[in-house]
């Protein structure tokens, strides 16, 4: 179903830099939820963040497309890509309830490496032997990072198995579909099915919100809206060979932003994790510019 990719213009630079910005976001984004997560239900948290999103991307793609942002192409690819947001999403809210939280973010991140091995099948782009250095070195970053301990490691460790899946076939998803369809779009269907999906939920989880979580849920839903948008106009832009590397540099605004606001502070080992992930996007992109000065060459 996903093999007839169409040749897009490729902005590598361009796609990255927007990957790094809505990974920032997301990042602001789970810090928040991490907040509300405090005095609120996980799922009750969900359906706020991509209800929210909807709140504030609908009016802006109905402005620019009409009738048009109702009736996009491949909508049942659309509609799929939701219920992958929320899979995903409840998958590690589920697992994370049970493992350490340093524990199912190093599971999580192993969706970089699904999404090399997904891309030949699914896209027909082939990753090559640097890109598989890129995404080794950013995840033994993240472990630097995140400091797992996998003796604590149980069946839950499925379900963030799950969710990094799920976030894998999400980001193929935007790569496949963001060079044929605005990223507003796009976005808007995601943050459409997955709130519907949750809305069963919500007698079961509702909670009237105090005026400051109100303010924090707004933020949150800003947050997400900005970056669900820039990653799929991102993922558009570059093969995810080179894309996946830089997939890793979350977990520093991660740590960045849990410094600002819960003050926790990176030791060494962390520093230098972040250094290897930072190091190891660099690795990849001066491979690709130096390929691509050869052929040039020649």
């Amino acid at each position: 179903m996903f093999n007839d990719l169409r040749s897009k213009t490729s902005r590598p630079i361009t796609g990255i830099i927007l990957l790094i910005i809505a990974l920032a976001f997301g990042a602001f984004s789970g810090a928040l939820m991490k907040a509300l997560s405090v005095s609120l239900s996980s799922f009750f948290i969900a359906w706020l963040r991509f209800t929210g999103s909807l709140i504030i991307l609908a009016p802006v793609t109905v402005i620019r497309f009409k009738s048009r942002a109702f009736r996009p192409k491949r909508p049942l690819l659309q509609v799929f890509r939701g219920i992958l947001l929320v899979i995903g999403t409840a998958s590690f809210v589920y697992g994370v309830r049970e493992i350490d939280y340093a524990n199912a973010i190093a599971i999580l991140y192993v969706y970089p490496f699904l999404m090399m091995m997904l891309a030949p099948i699914l896209l027909g782009e082939k990753g090559n032997i640097y890109a598989w250095i890129g995404v080794l070195g950013g995840f033994f970053g993240v472990l630097c990072v995140m400091r797992p301990d996998i003796g604590k490691l149980d069946y839950n460790a499925f379900f963030i198995l799950l969710a990094g899946l799920m976030v894998a076939l999400q980001m193929l998803i935007n790569r496949l579909l963001g060079g044929d369809i605005d990223p507003f779009v796009i976005s808007m269907w995601g943050s459409m099915v997955a709130s519907f999906a949750l809305l069963p939920l919500l007698p079961f989880v509702w909670v009237t919100l105090t005026p400051h979580q109100l303010g924090i849920a707004g933020l949150m839903a800003c947050m997400t809206a900005l970056s669900q948008t820039m990653m799929v106009a991102a993922m558009s832009r570059a093969p995810v060979s080179l894309m996946a590397p830089f997939a890793y540099t979350e977990i520093i605004f991660a740590v960045i932003i849990g410094f600002l606001i819960f003050g926790s502070l990176p030791d060494i080992t962390a520093a230098l994790g972040m250094i290897l992930i930072i190091g190891s996007g660099i690795f990849v992109e001066r491979i690709r510019s130096q390929q691509l000065s050869h052929k040039e060459t020649l």
